[in-house]
């Protein structure tokens, strides 16, 4: 897929309420960073939920080669941020439940205003997602329409390619993504981000994933052979050391 003019990547934290239906997911933060392949202009839009909610952030604790050596259970904050234990046999019984869907309502609303208002300031006619389903289902039960917008999974892309299903982890690794300064670098590529922007990307939120998403689809794009070589080179040193 060859893009010429711009194009955006959308990446949504999600979790479970604390304490709530394991199956039920709520949205706690939203990345779109849109890209000008004319310019090499970088912009970034993030919505932060400010419901006064605890919910369960899963994070892949890695090694040096972006392979996932434990799956970390912690309890956030939407409003605050802040970090508490996570508690396996905590629940909340059925008002409780309830009262946490009610607060949880008016983030909706706010969910759908940031997306409309970001498709229509960037005239957004395509999304890169990455193993993006549940981003886009979370996002259409908070109301946003999709319908004229065509998704890209890069994970699906990747995978129907290298018969490999890549973590985003792995793939910063074959990249060689990092953020110095206001400068976005991987192995081939380097562009400037507005200090504000910048800000927003740290590890662990979903503006930094969406710039790895960025990163990773602008090396796939743009140097298609060194880096299906590069990704041949990590899964080797992956098999490797299982085997050692």
């Amino acid at each position: 897929m060859g893009f010429k003019r711009n194009y955006s990547i959308l990446e949504v934290k999600y979790g479970n309420l604390y304490g709530g239906f394991p199956n039920f997911f709520a949205i706690a933060e939203i990345s779109i960073v849109v890209f000008e392949p004319d310019t090499n202009r970088i912009f970034v839009e993030t919505f932060t939920n400010q419901a006064d909610i605890d919910y369960v952030s899963v994070t892949a604790r890695t090694d040096e080669l972006g392979h996932t050596i434990e799956r970390v259970k912690e309890v956030v904050n939407m409003r605050t941020g802040r970090t508490k234990p996570f508690d396996e046999e905590y629940s909340l019984d059925e008002n409780e439940i309830q009262r946490l869907f009610f607060k949880i309502r008016p983030g909706q609303n706010a969910i759908r205003s940031f997306m409309l208002k970001n498709f229509r300031k960037y005239g957004i006619q395509s999304l890169i997602t990455f193993d993006g389903r549940r981003d886009v289902f979370l996002c259409e039960k908070s109301g946003v329409n999709f319908s004229r917008i065509e998704i890209i999974d890069l994970q699906r892309e990747l995978n129907s390619e290298t018969n490999y299903l890549f973590s985003l982890n792995k793939l910063a690794v074959v990249t060689g993504f990092r953020l110095e300064g206001s400068y976005l670098r991987s192995n081939n590529l380097e562009y400037w981000l507005h200090p504000i922007a910048a800000k927003q990307m740290y590890p662990g939120s979903a503006a930094w994933d969406a710039a790895r998403l960025l990163m990773v689809n602008q090396e796939y794009q743009m140097h298609h052979s060194d880096f299906l070589l590069k990704a041949q080179l990590v899964l080797n040193k992956i098999q490797q050391k299982k085997g050692s």
